[in-house]
């Protein structure tokens, strides 16, 4: 299993590293993990996009100081403040039609897993009016992971957030944006693994989510080896 460890330079060119990741895993059969801290931002999904007051929401996330993009896969807007952990993970398909929701199953009990290690014992599902509202969540006082996929020829891209810390700061902006949206949101639904009792520092929580997913024998490859690489950014 191929780990890439970094974050590039520019938002736009850390998405591409996780496309590219998919990419490869579709023509050449090689599987990939990714746990790390994107840029500052709120990620808004397609359905997001489409909404009435998209604009406005865009806007509202602009002026609490988060820069609003679109990412490839469904599902609501999600906040990263620096801190804020992603995953992605890519594995290699037959058949695009089958092994979805056991694909959603293991990369859900591999999360959950690592949460326990870390000294949380999150469960499955999450709060009323949650951000990314998705039926493989993880919550502990709050929700921490929601975990979504997508699906393409040869490929899968199982992927998703884990809330560390700054849990506050996520629900201010997150209320706001979701008004705007007409979408249902409770502040208080926002946990973190700090706030659960856990670590508090990200690196740790993404060394163990990526032991978790990738299992034995990794590949480490630095980011830095396919993309631009923000200087003095430790991961």
């Amino acid at each position: 299993m191929r780990v890439l460890r970094g974050r590039a330079a520019s938002r736009d060119a850390d998405r591409e590293v996780v496309a590219g990741m998919l990419e490869r895993a579709a023509e050449t059969g090689e599987e990939s993990v990714r746990v790390w801290r994107p840029h500052r931002q709120l990620a808004f999904g397609r359905r997001d996009a489409r909404a009435d007051d998209y604009e406005v929401a865009t806007k509202v996330a602009d002026a609490c100081g988060f820069t609003p993009v679109q990412r490839s896969v469904g599902g609501r807007a999600v906040a990263y403040t620096g801190n804020t952990l992603a995953f992605a993970k890519v594995v290699s398909l037959d058949d695009m039609r089958v092994g979805m929701d056991e694909r959603y199953e293991e990369t859900t009990r591999a999360l959950q897993r690592a949460l326990w290690r870390l000294g949380v014992p999150a469960a499955r599902g999450e709060p009323e009016a949650s951000f990314c509202p998705g039926d493989y969540s993880l919550q502990r006082d709050g929700k921490l992971v929601g975990v979504a996929q997508r699906v393409r020829k040869n490929a899968a891209l199982i992927s998703g957030v884990v809330v560390v810390r700054d849990h506050e700061e996520i629900a201010d902006v997150l209320e706001p944006v979701y008004a705007a949206l007409d979408v249902a949101f409770e502040a208080k639904s926002v946990g973190s693994v700090a706030e659960a009792g856990g670590s508090d520092d990200p690196e740790e929580v993404a060394r163990t989510i990526e032991e978790l997913l990738v299992g034995d024998q990794p590949e480490i490859v630095s980011v830095a080896d396919v993309a631009d690489v923000e200087p003095d950014t430790e991961y």
